[in-house]
C-alpha cells in the first residue's frame, strides 16, 4: 500500500492537490492511505518551502504547483 501525503496552508491550490489525488487513486484503484498536512509546523519538518506539495511513500515528487489527475496516477502506478 502507497503513503500519499499532501503539504499544504488549506489554500485552493492544495485543496485541488487533494481532490486530485483522491481522483487518482480511484482511477487507478491503487491501494494508498492519503494524508492532508497542513500544520506548518508538521510541513517545517519535510524541509517545505513552497506549497502544495505531494508526497508518494515519503518522497516528495511535485512541490509548488498542482499536478493533473493523469500525472498523479502515472507517479502512482510506479
Amino acid at each position: 500500500m502507497k503513503t500519499v501525503k499532501v503539504l499544504g496552508t488549506g489554500c485552493a491550490k492544495c485543496k485541488s492537490s487533494y481532490d486530485h489525488v483522491l481522483e487518482a487513486i480511484r482511477i487507478t484503484g491503487v491501494e494508498a492511505s492519503v494524508e492532508k498536512i497542513e500544520d506548518i509546523e508538521e510541513m517545517m519538518r519535510y524541509n517545505v518551502l513552497t506549497t502544495p506539495v505531494l508526497m508518494i511513500d515519503e518522497v516528495a515528487v511535485i512541490k509548488g504547483r498542482v499536478a493533473s489527475v493523469a500525472e498523479i496516477a502515472e507517479l502512482l502506478k510506479r
